[in-house]
């Protein structure tokens, strides 16, 4: 069974071992080796043990970082810088996959880039997320904006005693987001994160939201 033949079984661009064995059993006499020659002649690259994508040459078009990104660590989704990225709330391309879980914090370096996972507490790790779907790519789970945006608030330190005021200018002159655009956010949305994550500084980007959100109305 050659890699054409596999690749129209397969159409992820992201895919893991056992999805790999479950094609080629009963079709070759060694899964392992095959998938290893494979590796070798570049039909596929390993991104870790386990989790492979197409070589260039059999890819329909560029790979699904955020797929990618699932896929190295579960449970996770994809936040932090490149999420924002991602949604147009700030303006920097980000080339690093940033994700959230609820496992200790890991680094994967790849032929694709750097994929990176921060721990969040479990009672934050459910709100606020995005889940994408394609016949294509199947299900990838993304951060909102909301999410992604508390997710980076609350990795910095030094902000939990923030004013409004220099909240405001950290998120307009530091993370260059517009405010016709931060002021579109759920402050509801964020207040139960805040909650979760019982942040204090969240709970004041909800309520400037909010405030502002009131006296624009």
């Amino acid at each position: 069974m050659n890699a054409i033949q596999i690749k129209k079984s397969l159409s992820l661009s992201v895919f893991t071992h056992d999805m790999l064995a479950a094609i080629l059993r009963g079709k070759v006499s060694n899964i392992n080796e095959k998938i290893s020659k494979m590796v070798k002649k570049g039909e596929l690259i390993r991104l870790k043990r386990g989790v492979y994508a197409w070589g260039e040459l059999y890819r329909d078009g560029p790979v699904d970082k955020i797929a990618a990104a699932n896929r190295l660590l579960s449970p996770s989704y994809v936040s932090f810088e490149y999420a924002l990225s991602y949604h147009g709330l700030i303006p920097e391309r980000v080339y690093e996959v940033t994700s959230a879980t609820t496992k200790p914090k890991k680094t994967f370096e790849t032929p694709l880039g750097r994929f990176s996972y921060r721990t969040v507490p479990v009672q934050a790790f459910s709100f606020g997320l995005q889940w994408l779907y394609d016949e294509k790519e199947g299900g990838r789970l993304v951060a909102t904006m909301e999410k992604a945006l508390c997710d980076t608030l609350r990795a910095q330190k030094g902000l939990s005693s923030m004013s409004q005021k220099r909240l405001l200018e950290y998120l307009t002159d530091d993370l260059r987001i517009e405010e016709t655009e931060l002021f579109k956010l759920d402050a509801e949305l964020i207040r139960r994160i805040a909650v979760a994550y019982r942040s204090t500084v969240l709970r004041e980007l909800g309520a400037m939201i909010a405030k502002e959100r009131r006296r624009s109305a």
